[in-house]
């Protein structure tokens, strides 16, 4: 009896590592292009790897990092694509990736990863809400709703997730002024 318990356990973590070792390269080929799919949308025309050149800055406030993604047109940098997050949303994270040209202006955002209230904080990635943001420079843009002072028109009975995708923004583009790489 042991020794059936033996050989079961045995063969079914065999299997599991088997599948695991199949699924590997798939699974990192599909992260990458869901990657390589989200700098498209938030940088000017690009022509270089902007994963293989990845690099990671530091936060404003000196506690986390951020993933770059230097985006470049025959070597030329034409802006960069940085992953950033908050934990402000109303439901937990929110992974955005924020592309920023070479004169510091968000050309474009996208969500990454998002678990908030469907048809309210969802609404974060219809283009009312996020294309405000687009072509605006944070150092003369006040990136805070309007209802805190700010500049920026709230999601509809969700200004708890629009607080959050202006955080997420500002904590990209602090990054990237304070604590960025300039190639």
């Amino acid at each position: 009896m042991t020794l059936t318990l033996f050989l079961v356990t045995f063969l079914a973590s065999l299997a599991l590592g088997v599948v695991y070792e199949l699924t590997k390269a798939p699974k990192a080929a599909a992260e990458n292009a869901k990657k390589n799919f989200a700098i498209k949308k938030v940088v000017a025309e690009f022509n270089n790897e902007p994963n293989a050149e990845a690099y990671r800055i530091p936060t404003a406030d000196g506690t986390d990092s951020l993933t770059c993604y230097p985006a470049k047109k025959d070597g030329i940098l034409v802006g960069t694509a940085i992953e950033s997050y908050t934990m402000k949303g109303f439901s937990g994270l929110i992974r955005v990736m924020v592309g920023i040209d070479t004169s510091g202006n968000i050309v474009n955002t996208s969500v990454l990863e998002q678990k908030e209230t469907p048809g309210l904080g969802t609404k974060m990635t219809e283009p009312f809400f996020k294309d405000q943001f687009n072509g605006k420079n944070p150092s003369t843009f006040k990136m805070t709703v309007k209802k805190d002072g700010g500049e920026v028109d709230a999601i509809t009975a969700s200004t708890i997730t629009s607080r959050a995708y202006c955080d997420a923004l500002q904590r990209a583009w602090d990054a990237h002024t304070k604590g960025g790489r300039h190639e």
